[in-house]
């Protein structure tokens, strides 16, 4: 959002929009800009409230309004902060059962899963690991049923899915960030 919208809703609970990571020519993000103590406790701020208005971060880590609307903005570009969301209970939201899902990949084909595991229904976490396995997934689906279906049947379709393991969680808790 421009700056003076944010300045005429200074008082409003708005914070800059997330305009994606910056990318160069090569298609790559350029390095992040060093972050100092100020920039750090933003970072805290927001992520134990993501809906904090511009003025009360600016009071709490003794900044401008302006500054620390640019300070915002600035880790939004770099991509420090890659948007503002709502942590979910997924119980509470309908999604009873999670699973952690190591799969075992063809070589080299990294980028082609991970495009195909993007568009997996209750997909919530994907990383490429080392060790034993080549993918960790996090998955949350309403039922064990579906749970059944996006690894025998979704999994499975994916020519580059070699072998997959499948860990139930039984019970699970976000850590909440510390500020």
């Amino acid at each position: 959002m421009p700056a003076e919208r944010m300045a005429e809703n200074a008082e409003n609970t708005e914070r800059p929009e997330h305009t994606g990571r910056p990318e160069d020519a090569t298609g790559s993000a350029p390095p992040a800009r060093p972050l100092d103590a100020i920039d750090q406790d933003i970072l805290r701020m927001l992520q134990a409230d993501g809906r904090a208005s511009i003025r009360s971060v600016a009071e709490r880590v003794h900044v401008s309004r302006a500054n620390a609307y640019a300070r915002i903005n600035r880790l939004v570009e770099d991509g420090v902060i890659r948007g503002f969301g709502a942590r979910v209970d997924h119980e509470r939201a309908g999604q009873s059962t999670s699973a952690y899902i190591t799969l075992k990949i063809v070589q080299n084909s990294w980028r082609t899963v991970r495009d195909q595991l993007r568009r997996l229904p209750g997909a919530s976490h994907i990383a490429l690991v080392g060790g034993d396995y080549d993918v960790l997934l996090l998955v949350h689906t309403p039922d064990n049923r579906a749970l059944r279906e996006v690894v025998l049947t979704r999994l499975q379709a994916i020519p580059e899915v070699l072998s997959t393991r499948t860990l139930l969680v039984f019970e699970e808790e976000d850590l909440e960030p510390q500020g």
